[in-house]
């Protein structure tokens, strides 16, 4: 399923868009579900079986043409900060090492996940303007990820346990301050601005994602093709994410999970191509649709 948080007028509600009728079914209206899309998602199997039921059956009052609605972020404020992987296709660490912006040193591939947050106030949905107006360095970059959505919360999760803890998967856009993140030595300021965490267009439940291995991810800026890869290229796959993070740590419903982000950002050409305003950043995963933000 897909499920959606969306606008109409002033009123944000949760829903399951049905493409083939163009409509998204109001799951506050039609199973009196939570209107909060982590508080859904904390509902478990409970409340995907409410969104299969209301599928089927959607009294006429709970249908919204999906022309009426504006799709927001599908978790347009997460409880805690996004966790971010850092580094994790091949051809991106060496992209990044060669770019001039790499601080660390390393000449290599991470022995381990590189782990970094985004707060929550970087969010934004479908068609929101990226702020690259807020970045004083004018570095803004983009990058595609493939992000794991949380659904059973736990602690100490293992890699053969690590599917059953994931509810379903998302697109996000690491928008970066590339200068940022280079004179600080470190990650989070230069990719926590406000409006710097493009998310959905909606959330696809693991169930309908036969093997997350085979999924393209795709960028392009004003059409021209920039990134292209699979997430079978990650150097460490979802199931070492999620143990890694869940080691001593408790991952709870509604947490996601960035996973790295393929070679072609603006900051491996020669010279650096970075957003401008005007600039359209299109992001396509396969089955999880596509995420399109104008920069501004």
């Amino acid at each position: 399923m897909r499920l959606v948080t969306f606008a109409v007028g002033k009123k944000i509600s949760i829903g399951v868009y049905d493409a083939e009728k163009g409509w998204i079914v109001d799951l506050v209206k039609a199973a009196r579900a939570p209107a909060d899309m982590i508080d859904f998602i904390a509902l478990g199997k409970k409340g995907l079986a409410l969104a299969r039921a209301a599928l089927k059956k959607a009294p006429k009052a709970a249908r919204v043409p999906i022309k009426k609605a504006r799709l927001l972020a599908p978790i347009p404020r997460p409880r805690r900060n996004i966790f971010c992987v850092g580094l994790n296709y091949q051809d991106h660490v060496r992209e990044f090492q060669k770019s001039g912006f790499d601080q660390s040193g390393k000449s290599n591939a991470p022995e381990y996940p590189i782990f970094f947050t985004k707060m929550p106030t970087s969010v934004s949905g479908p068609g929101a303007v990226i702020p690259a107006h807020l970045d004083p360095t004018h570095s803004v970059d983009y990058e595609v990820e493939l992000t794991v959505v949380i659904g059973r919360g736990g602690r100490d999760v293992k890699k053969a346990d690590a599917f059953k803890h994931i509810y379903g998967y998302t697109i996000i856009n690491d928008v970066t301050s590339r200068i940022q993140q280079k004179q600080y030595g470190q990650w989070f300021l230069g990719k926590s601005l406000d409006g710097f965490c493009p998310m959905g267009p909606w959330l696809v439940t693991a169930d309908e994602i036969k093997d997350v291995t085979k999924l393209k991810l795709e960028t392009r800026v004003n059409g021209e093709l920039r990134q292209s890869n699979v997430v079978g290229d990650l150097l460490f796959d979802i199931p070492t994410l999620v143990e890694t993070l869940a080691a001593g740590r408790t991952i709870e419903p509604g947490d996601l999970i960035a996973t790295g982000t393929p070679i072609g950002v603006g900051i491996g050409f020669k010279p650096p191509k970075f957003l401008k305003k005007g600039d359209v950043v299109t992001l396509t995963i396969d089955d999880l649709g596509t995420l399109e933000n104008k920069v501004g």
